[in-house]
């Protein structure tokens, strides 16, 4: 019998302008890339986490996720990503928390775009 665990399932796509249609069609196309890429039910979601860096604040990527993914019963909190000095700039990032019978290893993390940069390591596969 499989298990069933929890495992997160990160994302991050750099974006070009500060806008509410720039911040929705990000959160939209790497939503929908990791779902795709991990074969995610959306009802195997136990939450969402969305970050953006300091320069993005034009809106709450959490209500294209709802609006657009089909996201209404998965709990969601935006938040500030940390503000480095010389940290990538312009960056959404996404972290769920996933039900699933994948292994760690067999989890696609998705980066897009600039974002590739914060993990070249896996970003290849992804």
């Amino acid at each position: 019998m499989t298990q069933i665990v929890s495992r997160g399932l990160r994302g991050a796509i750099t974006l070009e302008n500060n806008t509410k249609e720039d911040i929705k069609n990000a959160t939209v196309e790497l939503l929908n890339k990791m779902l795709e890429a991990n074969e995610v039910n959306i009802e195997d979601i136990s939450f969402a986490i969305f970050t953006l860096t300091d320069d993005l604040n034009a809106d709450f990527p959490a209500k294209y996720a709802r609006l657009e993914c089909g996201f209404q019963n998965v709990a969601m909190m935006c938040y500030h990503e940390l503000n480095v000095e010389d940290s990538l700039k312009m960056c959404l990032r996404i972290l769920l928390n996933i039900n699933t019978t994948k292994t760690q290893k067999e989890i696609k993390h998705i980066y897009l775009k600039g974002a590739k940069t914060l993990r070249a390591d896996i970003s290849q596969r992804g």
